[in-house]
């Protein structure tokens, strides 16, 4: 059962990323999330509107397929997603990461519509989706 919770959980966090990162976000909250001062009410709204995508989505498998996490599984799933977004979406570190790895160059690639920030920041926040869902199969 856990494995099937896991691929389940995986597919709608990731659907609910999907939404909730390029729809609901709003561009007052893209840009106020990662400046220096009074970034906190963007960010708390964009990160609302992310867990509110998620939960709809977890919401429509369980409603469809049958499958749900337990409770505990289930908010401490979002619980990780949300807050590692609100983490990786701040940017420095999404930066810090690539500088520190060697991927100095690929962080300021700007070319053709290619933003390596922009790839690195979803590539972590898919593995951070990966991880909440082994965190609501394993509790499950």
């Amino acid at each position: 059962m856990a494995a099937l919770v896991f691929a389940c959980s995986f597919v709608a966090l990731y659907a609910g990323h999907m939404v909730g990162d390029h729809i609901i976000q709003t561009h007052w909250q893209s840009l106020g999330k990662v400046q220096a001062k009074g970034w906190l009410p963007p960010m708390i709204a964009h990160l609302a509107g992310y867990a509110t995508a998620q939960m709809v989505a977890l919401y429509a498998v369980v409603t469809v397929t049958g499958v749900h996490a337990s409770a505990v599984g289930w908010y401490a799933g979002i619980g990780f997603s949300v807050l590692s977004h609100g983490f990786i979406d701040r940017r420095w570190p999404v930066k810090w990461l690539l500088e520190h790895t060697g991927s100095r160059q690929f962080a300021a690639l700007e070319d053709r519509g290619i933003n390596g920030m922009y790839l690195a920041d979803q590539s972590l926040h898919v593995g951070c989706l990966f991880i909440s869902a082994l965190i609501m199969g394993g509790l499950s």
